[in-house]
């Protein structure tokens, strides 16, 4: 069995800086669309980053200039640093991946996610 798990999240003043986790445990033989999503309150699920066993690739416009995406493949963990956070930040943060545990890969596996909450 395999799952992603999120921590890191907590409330923070705005202009703060939290650091986000996500690791993969169990039987981990590769991650592949590893991304970060969040989903502010009364609001739809977004797209925050992307990133590859190459570095990251996307990030929404929203964010471009104060997070950073990054993942260590040695440890199966994404991280999602984040930077000048705003009121407008506050969301559940959730992780994504598709996990192959050498025998079957399991799509779109979710985490449970961390809330994270910018006062002003």
């Amino acid at each position: 069995q395999v799952q992603l798990v999120e921590s890191g999240g907590g409330l923070v003043q705005a202009g703060g800086s939290l650091r986000l986790s996500c690791a993969a445990s169990g039987r981990i033989f590769e991650l592949e669309g590893m991304a970060w999503h969040r989903q502010p309150p009364g609001r739809e699920r977004e797209l925050v980053a992307t990133v590859t066993s190459d570095g990251p690739i996307d990030y929404a416009d929203s964010v471009k200039g104060r997070f950073t995406v990054s993942r260590d493949n040695a440890k199966n963990t994404m991280y999602l640093e984040m930077k000048e956070l705003k009121p407008e930040d506050t969301a559940v943060y959730y992780c994504r991946g598709d996990i192959y545990d050498g025998q079957l890969w399991y799509r779109d596996q979710w985490g449970q996610g961390t809330q994270v909450t910018v006062s002003s």
